[in-house]
């Protein structure tokens, strides 16, 4: 059946002309992204700044909903809620050094007694320092909390309306086990738990291989909405279901080198280039990307680290700081690479560099020949003819590069295809990261402290909102799913100042409400075709015309909105209320 109203009524009819609804026709002027732009013109939200929005009444209904599935499957799963301060004290986030590495993007304050403060981003320190206090006993454990909570980031440019803004709403969860054994246990209960929510809220969600961070090789997944204006990408494996970030998707090596290994080693030679970048390069010398190398320096923990792949590739940052098991890692500045590779920017190479650095090349480059690299000296010279095994002193080859279509799937063979995802969640192992650093330790059945082991799970409510709107929606409009709808059905009223089409109309109204079904009554003085062309955009499921003209000539007109007008059914007002339930299931 369909989701009944969890809230109060305020009138005895809802009516359109009671409710503080407005559509716009223009589209707005900083939306880039189609449900950027219906979010704004449907009447859900309305910009207050950059990256701040106030939330309408329509968009609040479907906020609502999109809770209360997600308060159900946490309970059914058997986490517990609690809610705790958005305002977090310092002291917490400098237990883990976290105060320092989240930078810019925490907002940070002081209050009266010049006490530091921030907008909490997110809760891992304030949960386990709430939970040791509480918990001492293996009696107490296993334990799942979360709480539904606004959280705070100052992004560096907000966009994409609620998909990247500065407050948003979220579920975040919290699981505490004695073991890895109950740990890896509740993950997958809340993996399941996601699935189902996400199934729920009508979105097609799918679960991804991500990369664990500064947890390292840590067991997590995010579930990402495919949408081509998503920002992350996806490697996808049509014939094995293989799914992975494009941080974490890995690459197969069989046979990657065999193609550059083949003919003849050449001796290395100096070319003048004016090319500094890969596709002026492919101009320059009449040949491929592949052939090119692309060189970059990194400084690792302050330390300079050379890299290189493949001109038709990208570094991927997340593999190649995780190869070195680094906790700083960034571009070295200009000043750096010139003084390691003696060469200015864009010349830099694997060959002679200046200062003998660590250097690490793709798997792709191992026992490849004629390659076209940096010259590592002064003036714009490439070297041609580079041998890797013979001119490189390389430390190891790995996959380092970002994975592309085309590659062979890790685990199949098979190509793999980048598909584009909005993520809406994620599942995470967090081990003992934070439950060390504030000492949240229990005692066993034997007296002994251990430390929690801690898994954390979030889903962005705010964000999931938008992502329906980007996976569901057509030229006229939203199409929103009957779970989370801002109303279910509209009937349209089309001669509100006739009493016995008027008293259709409430009849059908009181029927639906009986039902359970989240209805509203459009009793505007209004043109039909302004009526329907607001239906349209809104997105209600499903909508009913009632009108004198209709009934003469058979009755109420119901429509579902993801159909076309071919078919709508005419059906008597005695049968219009079972039909349209039977159109929501």
């Amino acid at each position: 059946m369909t989701q009944a109203r969890s809230y109060a009524k305020i009138y005895d009819l809802m009516k359109w002309s009671n409710l503080l609804i407005q559509t716009l026709r223009e589209i707005p002027a900083d939306a880039e992204i189609e449900s950027h732009k219906l979010l704004v013109r449907a009447g859900l939200v309305r910009k207050t700044a950059a990256g701040l929005y106030s939330y309408m009444p329509l968009g609040m209904r479907t906020l609502k909903k999109i809770q209360s599935i997600v308060r159900e499957e946490m309970d059914r799963a058997g986490a517990q809620e609690i809610v705790m301060p958005i305002l977090q004290p310092a002291e917490l986030w400098k237990t883990t050094g976290r105060w320092q590495t989240m930078g810019a993007n925490m907002f940070k304050l002081r209050d009266r007694a010049e006490r530091e403060a921030a907008l909490g981003p997110t809760a891992e320190e304030e949960v386990t320092d709430f939970i040791k206090g509480i918990v001492n006993s293996y009696r107490q454990l296993p334990l799942t909390v979360y709480q539904i909570q606004w959280k705070f980031r100052d992004e560096t440019r907000p966009r994409f309306g609620l998909m990247r803004s500065k407050e948003f709403l979220m579920k975040d969860a919290y699981s505490f086990d004695a073991d890895d054994e109950g740990a890896d246990k509740n993950y997958w209960n809340m993996y399941r738990a996601y699935e189902r929510i996400f199934a729920r809220c009508g979105l097609k969600a799918v679960p991804v291989q991500a990369d664990g961070g500064d947890m390292g090789d840590s067991l997590t997944h995010e579930f990402h909405c495919l949408a081509d204006a998503g920002e992350d990408g996806i490697a996808w494996c049509e014939s094995c279901g293989y799914a992975a970030n494009l941080e974490k998707a890995e690459r197969t090596d069989s046979g990657a080198d065999a193609a550059g290994a083949q003919g003849e080693s050449l001796p290395l030679e100096e070319a003048p280039t004016p090319a500094k970048t890969i596709d002026a390069m492919v101009k320059f010398f009449g040949v491929g990307a592949e052939k090119m190398v692309k060189t970059l320096v990194y400084s690792a923990d302050g330390k300079p680290v050379m890299f290189c792949v493949r001109g038709d590739r990208e570094l991927n940052e997340v593999k190649a700081k995780r190869l070195l098991g680094a906790k700083q890692f960034e571009l070295a500045p200009f000043e750096t690479v010139r003084e390691v590779t003696g060469a200015p920017i864009g010349y830099a190479g694997p060959v002679k560099p200046k200062v003998d650095l660590p250097v690490y090349a793709d798997f792709e480059l191992r026992n490849a020949k004629g390659m076209i690299t940096g010259g590592n000296m002064d003036g714009e010279i490439d070297f041609k003819n580079v041998d890797f095994a013979r001119d490189c002193n390389i430390k190891a080859y790995a996959d380092i590069s970002v994975a592309k279509a085309g590659d062979a799937c890790p685990h199949c063979g098979k190509t793999i295809a980048i598909k584009r995802g909005i993520e809406v969640g994620q599942v995470f192992k967090l081990g003992k990261k934070y439950s060390e650093a504030f000492k949240a330790v229990y005692k066993t059945d034997k007296l002994e402290e251990k430390t929690m082991i801690m898994g954390c799970y979030g889903v962005g409510i705010s964000r999931t909102l938008q992502a329906i709107i980007e996976q569901s929606h057509d030229k006229d409009g939203i199409i929103w799913p009957a779970s989370v709808a801002p109303f279910q059905v509209v009937v349209e009223l089309l001669d509100p100042s006739q009493p016995e089409v008027r008293a259709v109309a409430e009849s059908l109204e009181a029927q639906l409400e009986a039902a359970g079904v989240d209805v509203v009554v459009d009793d505007r003085e209004e043109r039909p075709g302004v009526k329907f062309k607001d239906a349209d955009l809104i997105g209600f499921p499903v909508r009913a015309v009632v009108g004198a003209k209709g009934l003469a000539n058979g009755g109420v007109e119901i429509k579902r909105r993801d159909e076309d007008k071919s078919k709508t059914r005419v059906v008597p007002p005695s049968e219009a209320a079972a039909e349209i339930i039977t159109a929501l299931n």
